[in-house]
């Protein structure tokens, strides 16, 4: 499976104001906490390894230096 980076969400507004609500009220810490908790349920249910190096390396493109390439 490859990373799909084009438009793929059905309801984007919808989505999104979800996940401006989601960290309503929440501190630094814990909206930190909540988006690890989100990242890491979304990578459990997305599940195949190649695909989560691909999209680390796409977030992480332009934000600092690239990740080194798994062996």
């Amino acid at each position: 499976m490859n990373l799909n980076t084009a438009p793929n969400l059905s309801r984007p507004d919808d989505f999104y104001e979800a996940l401006i609500e989601m960290h309503r009220g929440l501190d630094d810490e814990a909206s930190q906490a909540v988006n690890a908790r989100l990242i890491l349920l979304l990578c459990n249910h997305i599940g195949g390894h190649d695909v989560l190096l691909d999209a680390m390396r796409s977030a992480r493109a332009g934000v600092a230096a690239p990740l080194a390439e798994a062996a």
